[in-house]
């Protein structure tokens, strides 16, 4: 085996934003859900931004194994 066969395949830039957009998308509509369901249902918007803030650094550390299993190209 020569050293270009161990060499990763290079994502193209539209790869790059379609894969980039789904991740976002998974960390931010889990939290700006939970922020106006608290919001709506218990009128209260302080509380309901904590939670949203919670459940959005919950996401992001998700985000860090999800994107490893997404961006990677076999």
């Amino acid at each position: 085996m020569s050293n270009d066969d161990k060499k990763p395949l290079k994502l193209t830039k539209k790869e790059i934003l379609l894969k980039g957009t789904v991740i976002a998308t998974i960390i931010t509509v889990p939290s700006l859900s939970a922020f106006f369901l608290t919001w709506i249902i218990l009128d209260d918007l302080t509380f309901g931004a904590i939670l949203g803030a919670v459940i959005h650094f919950i996401a992001m550390g998700f985000s860090l194994k999800i994107s490893k299993k997404i961006l990677v190209k076999k």
